[in-house]
């Protein structure tokens, strides 16, 4: 099936399960601490168990070389990002932050498994990990201004890079988890997809649509998360042989991905505008509906 066509399916799916978190608040059947307990069981539990699960997969030359390359253009691919959004909102802390990183594990991981397959979201995982590492340093300091650095007990207990450790020691000592457990950890990585997008909606319906979309700095921080950012990923990933397909539309989806909710977390905790970058989240997240389809379909013409 056309590439494009499965991306606007899974699209329509993701926006009917955020209808559903949307009218589940609304409705009063979930409160903002229920949906923060949901985003904490997404990422020290469901994403950690996508991550593991995707590497939980037969061992290949071809796939382990492929894996390195996916570490690269992730790096290369993060670093674009962070360069953009520093040279148009150098002075805007949380447009800075919200732009350069993306939603990759709620939002990228579930359309990855949609248009590529389970086992492609292996060439995404180093992407989410160095995400991660990226937010907890350069981001809190472009937040803060400080250059704090990060401590190694924050590091070392993360779950998303506890479960790429994991994954990888897995995949390349070839590692087979018992039968019980294997059951398990598929079946809590397959409720990745509906809980993040329930939470997402939760978060949109907290969110004044009117004031959303009276703002012109989150329309100008979406073009860039959504448009400029995936765009110039893009034009990079071009330049890279048909050999690596899967893992570069991995990484372009991941890529695309809207605003990140963690830049709401570190507003908050940082004393910053968290209605405002709470809107980052939602404006992009409902504007990625069309974008990453778009994005999709545009790498599928272009890498024939």
């Amino acid at each position: 099936m056309d590439l494009t066509l499965i991306a606007l399916k899974q699209t329509a799916v993701m926006f009917l399960l955020m209808a559903i978190g949307w009218l589940l608040f609304k409705g009063g059947k979930i409160t903002k601490e229920g949906s923060r307990d949901l985003a904490n069981m997404l990422l020290y539990v469901i994403l950690p168990c996508a991550i593991v699960n995707a590497f939980c997969t037969e061992y290949t030359e071809e796939k382990s070389l492929h894996l390195l390359y996916a570490f690269v253009l992730g790096l290369a691919a993060l670093a674009l990002a962070i360069l953009i959004s520093r040279l148009i909102f150098r002075k805007r802390p949380i447009d800075h932050f919200g732009a350069a990183f993306s939603n990759a594990g709620f939002m990228g991981l579930p359309m990855i498994q949609a248009v590529l397959g389970t086992d492609a979201v292996i060439y995404s995982a180093p992407f989410i990990a160095l995400l991660n590492l990226f937010q907890w340093t350069y981001g809190v300091a472009v937040l803060t201004g400080k250059k704090d650095g990060l401590k190694a007990k924050k590091l070392v207990t993360n779950p998303i890079l506890i479960s790429l450790v994991v994954g990888l020691l897995c995949f390349y000592l070839k590692i087979q988890l018992p039968v019980v457990l294997s059951i398990t950890v598929s079946s809590v990585a397959a409720l990745n997809s509906p809980v993040a997008m329930v939470v997402l909606g939760v978060y949109l319906a907290q969110t004044d649509l009117k004031s959303l979309f009276a703002d012109k700095m989150l329309y100008l921080n979406s073009a860039v998360r959504l448009l400029a950012i995936p765009l110039v990923t893009l034009a990079l990933f071009c330049l890279l042989p048909a050999s690596l397909q899967e893992a570069r539309m991995a990484l372009l989806i991941v890529a695309s991905a809207p605003v990140g909710s963690n830049v709401a977390v570190y507003a908050q905790l940082n004393h910053l505008d968290y209605t405002y970058a709470s809107k980052s989240v939602c404006l992009s997240t409902l504007f990625s509906i069309l974008t990453m389809p778009l994005m999709i379909a545009l790498a599928g013409l272009l890498w024939r």
